[in-house]
């Protein structure tokens, strides 16, 4: 038979786990605890009868102990749910402990009345953006600190190798023969300096090939523009060959009549002439060569006949 005086005069007056002792008041540990106050009225495990408000993953819940259900610890307490609405939850807190102490049903308004501000709270701190605050190690920081200042003065000393070592190279103080001997110098800031130099020449023939390839692009298109226009026959091969053999018959023709008229000053100055007028003439008289040809090159046959016939007439 459970009694809450026995229970109270147990650890109320000797020993709880869940008491904190303090100089003016002590306080309870226990999550089920109202109020949070140690008292005969506020102790969770010297009343038979007792209800409490607790939050558990973002929902408000009512518990509440009765004595029927104490010979059950798995099932002593009974939890409840409460609606979001506040007014509607302070009526279901009225409706679910309607015959109870008044003075609990107040202190378990109060305490959902505490819980749900929190909640609110809760959600702005959620989406409002606060500082991360980050400890600061004071040692770790001064260290830092120092290396870097070192660090500092070594690459504004390598700058300086490097300015001083590409002015002397442009002025050409050093030779080829001559760059293995420095001394006194960093090896890589020197290796890095020729390297910037060899980049810079690279660059400038770089850009003088892309100015001549431009030239040359302008030229073509400028050729092209040009011979936009051509004119072209529209005989076929075979027709071409029968007016080169024409042709050819006509130059044979003034050829001969050449030959008429060398012939008659021959004999009127002499025999002389004779054999560079034959020369002449076999050369004249060569027969084409097998191939289609073209306008162009029909101009050339007829350039060529006409130079063997006024070399014939010089002679």
């Amino acid at each position: 038979m459970q009694s809450d005086d026995v229970i109270w005069g147990v650890i109320g007056t000797k020993f709880c786990c869940y008491k904190v002792k303090m100089a003016v008041q002590s306080f309870c540990r226990n999550a089920y605890n109202v109020t949070g106050l140690c008292s005969r009225q506020n102790c969770p495990l010297a009343n038979s009868q007792y209800a409490t408000v607790r939050e558990r993953d973002g929902v408000l819940y009512l518990y509440m102990k009765t004595v029927e259900r104490a010979h059950s610890p798995a099932n002593l307490w009974e939890r409840v749910p409460l609606k979001r609405d506040f007014a509607k939850a302070l009526a279901q807190i009225d409706s679910e402990l309607q015959w109870w102490d008044a003075n609990l049903i107040n202190k378990c308004k109060q305490r959902f009345t505490k819980l749900t501000q929190v909640m609110i709270r809760k959600k702005r701190a959620q989406f409002a953006t606060t500082p991360l605050v980050v400890p600061i190690n004071q040692k770790r920081e001064r260290r830092e600190a120092s290396r870097e200042v070192k660090a500092l003065r070594a690459a504004r000393l390598e700058q300086s190798i490097e300015k001083e070592l590409l002015d002397r190279l442009r002025k050409g103080i050093y030779d080829t023969e001559e760059t293995d001997g420095i001394v006194n110098a960093d090896a890589s800031a020197f290796s890095k300096a020729l390297d910037q130099i060899e980049d810079e020449l690279e660059e400038e023939q770089e850009v003088d090939e892309q100015e001549d390839y431009e030239a040359l692009v302008a030229a073509a298109d400028h050729s092209d523009t040009e011979a936009d226009r051509e004119y072209v026959s529209d005989m076929s091969a075979s027709e071409g060959e029968e007016d080169d053999f024409e042709d050819w018959n006509v130059v044979q023709e003034e050829a001969g009549g050449l030959s008429s008229d060398s012939d008659s000053d021959s004999s009127d100055d002499g025999e002389a002439p004779a054999a560079p007028l034959k020369s002449a003439l076999k050369s004249a008289k060569r027969p084409p060569k097998k191939q289609v040809k073209r306008a162009n090159q029909k101009l050339e046959i007829e350039y060529e006949y006409e130079n063997a016939a006024n070399e014939v007439q010089q002679r």
